[in-house]
């Protein structure tokens, strides 16, 4: 098998039709497949040594079956060899990737239960390689809301330079290249972002950073919506197959980066908005019953 072969591999049902295949590509299944196998070991493992933890530790296991859902949905499915030839399928595919499974992902926090898969040794082992001091400084600075803000901004901004955009579509690896920024720089900044015990959550900063980010990708989408020249032609040379001219399937794409996906962010934000306010006045109610 080729290279390209191995980078492109899809099982397709009807003839002549390649765009709806599904994707069967080894750089994409096996991680797939992997990741589900050792979540499910660690899981499993924590699941036996749980005791009043088990609800917390389901509703876990549920939001990460829904993230990898999503995630192979958009990675294996039709949507994935639709992008190929109609922009508007590929802005789902990269909007499902950054926008619904990375934030149900780190929602999941299944840090543990990857942990947990390993064999004791091994697992020792990560735990002292993750607390060296340059790693740890390194993760602190990557994992500050602006610095993880800015990244998935860099990283949405980048792919969608034409050039760089259209060899991606050419290039496997680099087509595989660019969804992995896109989901790595998303489910760093969801973690830098979103609420969870162990830590001090700045609710305020959270709601700046998603607000920016429905702003920035929004005003992406509207680019792509208003203008009257096509961006990226080679990827719009199945736009029929949704009955669509390419400017008008330009212009869906456009409406998808700047509609859905900045509900969600504005969405998680205004949730964020609402908890910051609730946090803030059970504070004060406590600091009014004290004495003195």
């Amino acid at each position: 098998m080729s290279l390209e072969a191995f980078f492109s591999t899809s099982i397709c049902y009807g003839a002549g039709a390649p765009e709806a295949g599904w994707t069967v590509a080894f750089p994409i299944t096996l991680p797939l497949a992997a990741i589900a196998l050792i979540y499910g070991i660690g899981a499993s493992r924590l699941w036996r040594r749980s005791g009043q933890g088990r609800p917390e530790r389901l509703r876990q296991a549920l939001l990460f079956a829904a993230g990898w859902g999503v995630l192979t949905g958009a990675l294996v499915s039709p949507i994935h060899a639709l992008g190929e030839r109609v922009f508007s399928a590929h802005m789902i595919e990269h909007e499902l990737l950054m926008a619904v499974a990375a934030p149900l992902l780190v929602a999941a926090c299944p840090g543990a239960a990857l942990m947990w898969a390993l064999p004791a040794t091994l697992r020792r082992g990560t735990g002292k390689l993750t607390h060296g001091k340059v790693l740890q400084a390194l993760w602190a600075l990557a994992a500050r809301p602006l610095s993880a803000t800015v990244l998935h901004g860099i990283a949405i901004w980048t792919w969608h330079v034409p050039a760089l955009f259209e060899a991606a579509l050419q290039q496997g690896v680099l087509h595989y290249a660019q969804h992995a920024s896109f989901l790595g720089t998303a489910l760093l900044f969801w973690w830098a972002l979103l609420p969870r015990s162990g830590r001090r959550q700045t609710y305020g900063s959270s709601v700046m950073h998603l607000f920016f980010t429905s702003l920035h990708t929004g005003l992406l989408g509207v680019l792509l919506l208003l203008s009257p020249k096509l961006w990226y032609p080679a990827n719009a040379s199945g736009a029929a197959l949704w009955g669509l001219s390419p400017i008008e399937d330009q212009q869906l794409a456009g409406l998808v980066m700047w509609v859905p996906a900045g509900l969600i962010y504005g969405g998680a934000a205004l949730l964020l908005a609402g908890l910051w306010i609730s946090n803030s006045g059970t504070r004060e109610a406590t600091h009014a019953l004290r004495p003195g």
